[in-house]
């Protein structure tokens, strides 16, 4: 199959960008010389200018839109973004989302477009999608959301899906990220964990107690502990962790999503729940333990490295002493601790 120019539709939400980076390394070790684009919410163009292969980020604004949709100014918006897609044209355009908004915005661009058939376990798919495709690519409901795009990008180029052997390769410039981080004037000491505490679900998060007990641990043993927030409540329970913590605990200011790739590819560890930030850690291939309280690590948690950890299902949520145990795998902690 001959093919120069590519789009990815991936819009969002943060962990699923990340768990769609492999696909561009997968095309480029086939097509080294394509040109792929991706088509992303314009809050993750920076993190999607860090994927090594990547031509163009290519911003959308649905999140703005939908909040503003009987502005004049919106609607050109719209049309001025819908002229700028069809400008190109695509040899492929591949929606790896399955919604509605993103095969609307997949059928705007010039190419043969492909998406999912079906709906995998877990993950988000609306049918009526099927009819926006020029080819549907089946998957097996139970699939690793990594493994889904994969098969789906696989199978879109006419190659045979890729192996469990196969090289996963996330493609982050961790030294554009380093830049970034060194750019925030966030002087850290080492080493140090970072603590990723917040989510968008309450029934993921883990007890502020057992990330104190652990805090306490890590401290003893000479770390530093880094909690990194994106919202006002998230901040708000970031100082009032590092409050029961002390001195060696450090809220940074906000930070870019380069400079957090750059603040979890220094770390030590990064302990966190199911949450973006926690899946760049684990796409850095950096010690990580996720925190899952459903069973969900099946879809979502790490398996690509043995530095990744993934522990709790549902009705048996991570302990702290199999977290112990766990960084006392990395050196963080002893094994009687």
């Amino acid at each position: 199959m001959n093919v120069q120019k590519i789009l990815i539709v991936r819009v969002s939400s943060l962990g699923d960008v990340v768990h769609n980076m492999p696909v561009i390394a997968d095309i480029r070790r086939k097509y080294p010389e394509a040109q792929i684009d991706w088509l992303v919410e314009e809050n993750f163009v920076s993190l999607v200018q860090l994927v090594a292969g990547v031509h163009r980020a290519l911003p959308v604004s649905l999140r703005r839109w939908r909040k503003r949709l009987l502005s004049p100014a919106n609607w050109r918006e719209v049309r001025a973004f819908r002229q700028a897609l069809v400008a190109e044209n695509y040899d492929l355009v591949i929606d790896c989302q399955g919604l509605i908004k993103t095969a609307w915005l997949a059928r705007m661009a010039r190419g043969q477009l492909v998406g999912l058939a079906n709906r995998t376990e877990g993950a988000g798919f609306e049918w009526p999608v099927r009819f926006f495709y020029d080819r549907r690519v089946p998957i097996a409901p139970h699939t690793h959301v990594v493994e889904r795009t994969r098969q789906l990008v696989a199978a879109a180029l006419n190659e045979p899906p890729p192996q469990p052997t196969d090289l996963i390769d996330f493609g982050l410039n961790v030294p554009r990220a380093a830049e970034a981080l060194a750019q925030a004037g966030l002087n850290l000491p080492v080493p140090y964990v970072v603590f990723v505490h917040a989510t968008s679900r309450a029934d993921k998060q883990w007890p502020e107690a057992a990330w104190i007990e652990l805090g306490e641990a890590l401290v003893q043993r000479g770390a530093s502990l880094v909690l990194p927030w994106g919202s006002a409540a998230e901040r708000a329970t970031s100082e009032r962790l590092a409050q029961a913590l002390g001195a060696a605990a450090i809220v940074p200011p906000s930070l870019t999503l380069p400079a957090v790739v750059g603040l979890l590819d220094g770390a030590a560890a990064t302990v966190g729940v199911d949450t973006g930030l926690v899946h760049i850690a684990a796409a850095l291939k950096r010690p990580t333990v996720e925190l899952y309280n459903f069973e969900t690590a099946w879809r979502t948690g790490g398996y690509w490295s043995t530095n990744i950890v993934n522990l709790g299902t549902t009705g048996h949520p991570p302990t702290l002493q199999q977290v112990k145990s766990a960084l006392a795998g990395f050196g963080l902690l002893s094994r009687s601790t």
